[in-house]
């Protein structure tokens, strides 16, 4: 067996403290769709947004 095989086989790692994590690109597609329900619902004025 390959070490690339020995790679490939491997488990995705755990976070250690056992709870759920959010990757960064999940993260910025929540947080810009929070910004955006804030525009449409009037809560940051349409001049503040480029």
């Amino acid at each position: 067996m390959s070490d690339l095989d020995a790679v490939r086989r491997e488990e995705p790692s755990v976070s250690p403290g056992g709870g759920t994590w959010i990757n960064e690109d999940w993260a910025a597609t929540i947080l810009g769709l929070v910004l955006l329900l804030l525009v449409i619902t009037g809560v940051i004025p349409v001049g503040l947004v480029p």
